[in-house]
């Protein structure tokens, strides 16, 4: 069966296996798209979604469910103990008149399922990527089903978006290099009364460790730290209440050696790795996913060549940002003692300067360099 009548394999159903998957169909390119886990995740990694993924999702209909949904952060809040608090804006970022939107990822992918859905493809759940060999003009793919029968198929194109343990990327046989910092980080979504501004993004800087807060919606926020006793670093007068999710995570910066292999290619944590300072993680996937569905319908049209650009694109950026996201997360992590001092000495500076908040900002925003879907 010659490679353009085949469909699009595409592997994982978080946010980026979605939007590709999403964003190929509204092209009318037939794809598949399939995932291990038998049911969505309930809960959400991520909060924000960045002014370049509202810009990128804008034609399909998502943003403005996303907007109707989610509520702007309008501003950052750095907190030092015995210092006054200093409040940076946010929102609208700069270049642009979009806001940083606080929405759970549960609910942005349950968004993206429900557009992928009305163009008539639904996510095939409990299958799993077992095999994958590259054969000419296509890829031959072993998928597990949830009764344990294999099928064996061909797809003309695979993307890998099944996480950072991805089953594609070892079957590459690529490396995943980079480095993870020792300590345990702790998370909460718990509700709160709590005197912080619930418009805004709470940076704290502890003195064995840091602090981030963000509310998710109405009297429930998100706090993650580092520290001994992270919730006992909240401000004086916050009562904690309800804990609707708690996790414990290590944090690692890591980057694939390539970001595809002929016809497969990776995006999305299957691609980079990083600490969620930033915000970076699902907006980045979403951006992979909307250059791997431009590249990956030029080439299903006989542009052989644009396969290998997404790769040449993306590669650079995954590590520019990763490299940007792991310096800010070794500076605010507070450890050593020794850059915790230049820490508590050199963030209030830099949030006064023009040119670093300028750049702060543009790096929440993902507006730290262009979308290139062309070489």
């Amino acid at each position: 069966m010659p490679s353009n009548t085949l469909p699009v394999m595409i592997a994982g159903a978080g946010p980026t296996g979605l939007a590709a998957a999403l964003l190929l169909a509204r092209r009318g390119v037939a794809v598949r798209i399939v995932d291990k886990a038998p049911a969505p995740s309930r809960t959400s990694k991520a909060l924000a979604v960045n002014p370049r993924t509202q810009d990128l999702l804008e034609d399909s209909g998502v943003t403005g469910r996303m907007l109707a949904e989610g509520w702007a952060v309008r501003g950052a809040t750095l907190h030092r103990p015995g210092h006054d608090d200093l409040a940076v804006p946010l929102s609208p970022l700069l270049d642009t008149d979009r806001s940083l939107l606080s929405l759970p990822q549960s609910r942005t992918e349950a968004l993206l399922a429900e557009a992928l859905q009305a163009q008539g493809v639904a996510v095939e759940r409990g299958v799993k990527l077992d095999s994958l060999a590259q054969a000419g003009d296509a890829v031959d793919v072993g998928l597990v089903h949830p009764d344990g029968s294999v099928e064996r198929t061909r797809a003309a194109i695979l993307f890998g978006a099944d996480g950072a343990h991805s089953t594609v990327r070892q079957a590459l046989g690529l490396a995943f290099p980079g480095d993870e910092l020792p300590e345990p980080w702790q998370l909460w979504d718990l509700r709160l009364a709590t005197p912080l501004d619930p418009d805004r993004v709470h940076l704290m800087l502890l003195p064995d460790g840091f602090l981030f807060v963000l509310r998710v919606q109405g009297d429930l926020w998100r706090v993650i730290g580092n520290g001994a006793a992270p919730l006992s670093a909240l401000p004086a007068g916050t009562v904690c209440g309800e804990v609707a999710w708690q996790s414990q995570f290590h944090i690692a910066h890591r980057v694939a050696e390539r970001a595809g292999v002929g016809r497969v290619l990776l995006g999305g944590d299957a691609a980079h790795v990083h600490s969620p300072l930033g915000a970076r993680g699902m907006n980045l996937g979403i951006e992979d996913a909307y250059v791997f569905a431009d590249c990956a319908a030029d080439a299903l049209a006989g542009q052989r060549s644009r396969l290998l650009n997404y790769a040449q694109l993306r590669h650079p950026v995954h590590r520019q940002v990763v490299r940007r996201i792991e310096a800010l997360t070794r500076l605010m992590r507070g450890q050593p003692a020794a850059l915790r001092e230049l820490r508590d000495a050199l963030v209030p500076r830099l949030m006064h300067f023009g040119p670093a908040r300028r750049q702060f900002l543009r790096v929440a925003g993902g507006l730290d360099h262009p979308v290139r879907t062309r070489c």
